[in-house]
């Protein structure tokens, strides 16, 4: 006969609760092939949301595409759907870069920020389950994205911070918000609504109750609407300003093989100004700009440049802020605007400059050469390598205190924002898109530069080689623009105005605090994770706050 069983031990009730049953497992990510899909079409949709085809309303659903594609996924497998979806955003986007130097550089640096792309798609699966529920998802990815744009704009070589989520926005209720926090509460705002979006459809799609889907729906909307609440103003005291656009010979790598013709060009298309103020069919200008690479003969060392650009400042009888190549320090080259004043006035010749503070690497200067090399013979095109300034580009240019940043000096923040935090009334961006043909190089630059008139609260004077250049309001608004390889003169009155925007006086702030809530929300939502993966192993209850002890 069996024993008894003990008195002092308890028999065993019967099992009323699923406690002590494993947890039900979160949803399955994506089939590959299904993930693989949306990570590509995601990619691809980011990519028409900037110029040329500029549809800004598809940055949020490839955003939440990819979060779509990484649901639930691993690390690892998030990491490589993030590297899809970022080589389907940046071959096209950096197309113009291949334009006349190949396939190799312009495939190294899609698949370069690419990268920077994949890192952090490996965290967006935490940002599924970060505390606080749709809004902190949101905020978790927002954060995440900007975390991601803040240190592809600083490495390598000082950073490539193109094709931001906030210069496709340019259009956008969203881009009014630079004026609040710059481009990073940009892009942060992009990104959560696409968070949101994500967050609707894994929601209808897993049979939720239709209320908490309209209110995150709602949330999107909210998103949206909510850059046009942005007071912007655009007064301020009007100066008549011009923008001389001259063109070159031909467009590629020697589009100043015939240096002086580019000079000529300009110097003629301000004579010609000068000719048609005089007879009354457009303003006198109180100031004139030319774009960057304008006299790529030293002006300062070659007295027939010289003379060519005082006859133009003479005939239009305002000082000219001109686009220079240097041949300083010894050896080496400056990328140069000097402001050059007409014969008679009280600074006359070439008075203050600015030299460029961010050579472009691979452009202007070539990192360890001799290994580059072994990859492409292109990196000789530079013979020279372009040395950086020191100084903040505040420059004197008759009425107005223009700052000055150099073509891709448009898309780093600091560089702009110092020369408003300088003194600067009016922002001019010299560039010089002749190497990029008629490829969307130049439209992508122009955006940027609508996004930093709001973001500073200044006008903006636009001026390319080849366009395109423009006039620019401090609400970001196109005054005039002008064509492609065309040689044309935008003249017309932007404020001057010494008002500082939140963005200017915030700086990094807003950027630095979204990155920092990211990573913190990604990684109590990893913690989630961890905790639920030891209950489904030990079999243990999870609590209500999400984590097993």
């Amino acid at each position: 006969m069996a024993d008894a069983q003990p008195a002092d031990r308890p028999a065993r009730p019967p099992s009323t609760s699923s406690a002590a049953d494993p947890p039900k497992a979160p949803a399955s990510p994506l089939r590959a092939p299904i993930a693989l899909a949306t990570a590509v079409a995601s990619g691809l949709c980011l990519a028409a949301a900037f110029p040329s085809l500029g549809i800004w309303l598809l940055a949020p659903p490839a955003v939440a595409g990819l979060l779509l594609a990484v649901r639930n996924a691993s690390a690892v497998r998030a990491s490589g759907l993030g590297l899809v979806f970022g080589l389907a955003f940046f071959v096209p986007h950096l197309a113009w870069s291949g334009t006349y130097v190949g396939l190799l550089p312009w495939t190294a640096l899609a698949v370069s920020q690419a990268l920077f792309v994949a890192a952090t798609a490996a965290a967006l699966p935490s940002a599924w389950r970060a505390p606080a529920g749709p809004l902190g998802t949101a905020l978790a990815v927002a954060g995440l994205w900007t975390a991601e744009e803040a240190l592809r704009g600083r490495v390598p070589f000082g950073g490539f911070p193109w094709g931001r989520l906030a210069f496709s926005q340019a259009e956008s209720p969203l881009g009014r918000l630079a004026w609040l926090g710059g481009a990073p509460l940009v892009t942060a705002a992009v990104a959560a609504t696409g968070a949101l979006l994500a967050v609707v459809v894994a929601e209808a799609a897993g049979s939720r109750r239709a209320r908490r889907v309209l209110g995150t729906s709602g949330g999107a909307t909210a998103v949206l609407l909510v850059g046009f609440a942005v007071p912007l103003d655009v007064s301020g005291t009007p100066v008549t300003v011009a923008a001389v656009q001259g063109n070159v010979p031909e467009p590629g790598l020697d589009f100043n093989a015939e240096r002086r013709a580019v000079l000529d060009n300009h110097a003629t298309a301000t004579v010609d100004l000068a000719d048609r103020a005089a007879r009354g069919t457009v303003e006198r200008p109180e100031l004139v700009v030319w774009p960057e690479n304008a006299s790529d003969i030293d002006p300062l060392r070659n007295p027939d440049a010289a003379e060519v650009i005082t006859r133009a400042t003479d005939a239009v009888g305002v000082p000219v802020l001109v686009g220079a190549v240097l041949r300083e320090p010894v050896d080496h080259l400056s990328n140069t605007s000097i402001v050059w004043g007409p014969t008679g006035s009280a600074a006359p010749g070439p008075g203050e400059r600015y030299v460029k503070r961010h050579p472009a690497p691979f452009a202007e200067y070539i990192p360890f050469r001799s290994f580059f090399r072994v990859f492409s013979d292109k990196v000789d095109l530079v013979r020279r390598d372009f040395v950086p300034g020191e100084r903040v580009g505040v420059l004197s240019v008759g009425p107005a205190r223009v700052g000055d940043v150099i073509c891709f000096e448009v898309v780093h923040d600091g560089l702009v924002r110092d020369t408003v935090r300088a003194g600067a009334d009016l922002l001019a961006v010299q560039t010089n898109n002749a190497t990029f043909g008629y490829t969307d190089e130049s439209v992508q630059q122009l955006a940027a530069s609508r996004l930093r008139a709001v973001e500073t609260g200044r006008a903006v004077v636009h001026v390319s080689t080849v366009g395109v250049s423009a006039l620019i309001a401090p609400d970001g608004a196109l005054l005039q623009r002008s064509d492609h390889f065309q040689q044309q003169v935008l003249t017309g009155r932007l404020p001057l105005r010494t008002a500082t925007t939140p963005a200017v006086h915030l700086g990094p702030i807003p950027e630095y605090l979204l990155a920092a809530a990211g990573v913190t929300l990604a990684l109590l939502g990893a913690r989630t994770r961890g905790g639920r993966v030891l209950a489904r192993r030990a079999r243990l209850p999870i609590p209500k706050g999400g984590t097993a002890t």
